[in-house]
């Protein structure tokens, strides 16, 4: 199993419109980082979890030629405003593509996408999908993954995580993980955590909650992910802990 990292950047992306901050104006490509999202695939599959809004970029980029299913962690505008550019993996693999959300983030793809299930003009096309809601802790497959679904806490809202073939775990936008997740966190070979800042924020874990976190998960190797231009790649991976990790856009892990 491979996973390639899309984006690492938080909502605003990295460099910051008009920021001229050491991270921003940094030459290091480490330090660019589009809004979070991943390509995991295998002989025969290739699933997205979020579609940001360099989705296109980074498939045209990547030559990601396939996508059989799409995984939503939630609707915030950072992590769907791609949605629409699966219009040509309709076309290309002439098949609606599943896409796999809670029922909160079903409903609002629903509402703000509305005219993929409405009948509309369609001029250039509409993208199709099969929205198969999920719940927490149920196991489901999607395109030959295994895939259980575990609940994090957004601030005051509760999205979703997931664990992929048993041996990683994709865990972004998250300030706390309920004790039922942590317990189903054990034993994985990676894990990938959301780190935003240096400093607290109430909707996303600090540098050092994220470390403390995949401290108690104790993860192989812990990559963490929606990264805000406070952390310079170079100076802040330095000073982490063995086996953790600052991920960047287009870096790759192996996984058997």
């Amino acid at each position: 199993m491979k996973i390639k990292f899309l984006g690492t950047g938080t909502s605003h992306g990295v460099p910051v419109v008009g920021c001229l901050c050491p991270t921003c104006s940094s030459t290091d490509p480490r330090n660019k980082r589009y809004r979070s999202s991943i390509w995991v695939s295998k002989p025969g599959s290739s699933i997205v979890v979020d579609t940001s809004a360099e989705f296109r970029l980074r498939c045209l980029e990547y030559s990601i030629k396939r996508i059989d299913a799409i995984l939503l962690t939630h609707a915030h505008a950072d992590h769907i405003a791609g949605l629409d550019d699966i219009r040509i993996y309709n076309d290309t693999q002439s098949m609606d593509i599943p896409l796999f959300c809670d029922a909160s983030t079903a409903r609002d793809i629903k509402q703000r996408y509305s005219y993929f299930f409405e009948k509309t003009q369609e001029g250039g096309g509409k993208p199709r999908v099969i929205i198969g809601e999920i719940t927490h802790f149920r196991d489901f497959k999607a395109a030959g993954f295994d895939i259980t679904p575990v609940p994090l806490k957004h601030g005051e809202l509760t999205i979703t995580g997931f664990i992929i073939d048993k041996s990683f775990a994709y865990l972004t936008d998250c300030s706390e993980i309920p004790e039922e997740t942590y317990a189903r966190l054990k034993g994985l070979d990676t894990v990938v955590l959301d780190a935003l800042r240096l400093t607290p924020h109430p909707t996303h874990f600090s540098l050092e909650q994220a470390v403390e976190a995949a401290d108690r998960i104790g993860a192989g190797k812990t990559y963490f992910t929606h990264i805000a231009h406070a952390i310079e790649h170079e100076k802040i991976e330095a000073g982490l802990p063995a086996g953790m990790k600052i991920a960047y856009d287009g870096l790759e892990i192996l996984l058997k």
